[in-house]
C-alpha cells in the first residue's frame, strides 16, 4: 500500500507543480489524509521535487544548452556572444533574488505557520480571484525576451507568495507575468525557467538538513517510486499545459482551485 501512496503523491507532485493550483497545498492535504509514517517526510517531499525539476531541466535542454553557450561565449576572444540569451539569463537571475532571499531568511517560519490546510483553503480562493481578474483585464501581447529587469523583480517578487501553500508558484508568476502585459504561453515559459534555480535551491537547502543514517532501503524505493512519477507526470503537464495555454484561459484553474477549496472545508469539518 505504501509504494501505491508513493505513486499517487508523485502523480500529484508532477500534475501540480506546473499546473497553477499548488503543488504544496495539495502535499499539505494528501499528508494530512494518507499517512506515510516515513522516517523523513522531509526527504520524500525532495524527492519528488527532484522528479519535477529533472522534467523541466529534459524540457527546457535546449534553452539550458544555449544560455550555458551564451555564458561561455563570453570569455571567449572575438566570439560573438549572444545578447538575447544573456539578457534571459539576467532576468531569470533578477527574478529568483526576492523569493531566494525571503526563502533563506523566512522559509521555515513562513512553512511550520502556514502549512495548514485551513490556510490553504483560504489562499487556493485568492489565487483563482486573482486569475479571473488578469484574464479580464490584462492585456497579454509581450514575449518574455526582452522584459525590462522591473517587469522581471516585479514577477520574481510575486513569487514570493508561493511560499504559503495553496498559492502556486507556477499561478502566481503566470498571473504576475500576465498582469506585466505577457502573453499567457509567454508568461508560462517564463514561469518554468524561473522555478529551476529556486527548485534547485530549496532542494539543496532541504537536502542538507536530511538525516540520511536514518533512512532504510524500503523507504529509498518509496522515494525512487515518488521521484520517477513525479518526473514522467511533470515532463507531460509542461508539454501539454504551454500549448493549452495558448489558445486558453485561466478560468477552468480557478474554478478547479475553489472547487478544491471548498472539498477542504468540508474535509476540515467532518474529520
Amino acid at each position: 500500500m505504501l509504494y501505491l501512496y508513493s505513486l499517487i503523491f508523485g502523480v500529484v507532485q508532477g500534475l501540480t507543480e506546473f499546473l497553477p493550483v499548488s503543488s504544496s497545498g495539495h502535499l499539505v492535504i494528501l499528508h494530512d489524509m494518507l499517512k506515510l509514517n516515513l522516517i523523513s517526510d522531509l526527504a520524500f517531499d525532495v524527492s519528488l521535487h527532484l522528479g519535477t525539476l529533472l522534467a523541466l531541466i529534459i524540457y527546457f535542454r535546449i534553452e539550458i544548452l544555449r544560455y550555458i553557450a551564451a555564458v561561455v561565449e563570453i570569455f571567449i576572444p572575438k566570439r560573438a556572444v549572444n545578447r538575447a540569451d544573456l539578457s534571459d539569463i539576467m532576468l531569470i537571475i533578477y527574478a529568483s533574488i526576492p523569493a531566494a532571499v525571503v526563502g533563506v531568511v523566512f522559509g521555515e517560519a513562513i512553512e511550520n505557520f502556514f502549512r495548514q490546510s485551513w490556510i490553504v483553503a483560504i489562499t487556493l480562493i485568492a489565487g483563482s480571484i486573482l486569475m479571473f481578474l488578469v484574464e479580464k483585464y490584462g492585456q497579454a501581447i509581450h514575449d518574455f525576451t526582452g522584459m525590462s529587469i522591473l517587469k522581471a523583480l516585479y514577477i520574481g517578487t510575486a513569487q514570493v507568495l508561493a511560499l504559503i501553500p495553496g498559492v502556486s508558484r507556477s499561478g502566481i508568476t503566470i498571473v504576475a507575468g500576465m498582469s506585466a502585459k505577457l502573453k499567457r504561453e509567454e508568461a508560462a515559459k517564463f514561469s518554468f525557467l524561473l522555478s529551476m534555480p529556486v527548485v534547485f535551491g530549496a532542494g539543496v537547502f532541504n537536502f542538507i538538513d536530511i538525516d540520511w543514517a536514518r533512512l532504510v532501503p524500503s523507504e529509498l524505493l518509496l522515494f525512487a517510486i515518488g521521484a520517477i512519477s513525479s518526473f514522467v507526470i511533470g515532463f507531460l503537464v509542461i508539454k501539454y499545459l504551454l500549448r493549452f495555454l495558448k489558445n486558453h484561459s485561466l478560468n477552468a484553474f480557478g474554478w478547479y482551485r475553489i472547487g478544491l477549496a471548498g472539498l477542504i472545508i468540508i474535509w476540515i469539518m467532518v474529520k
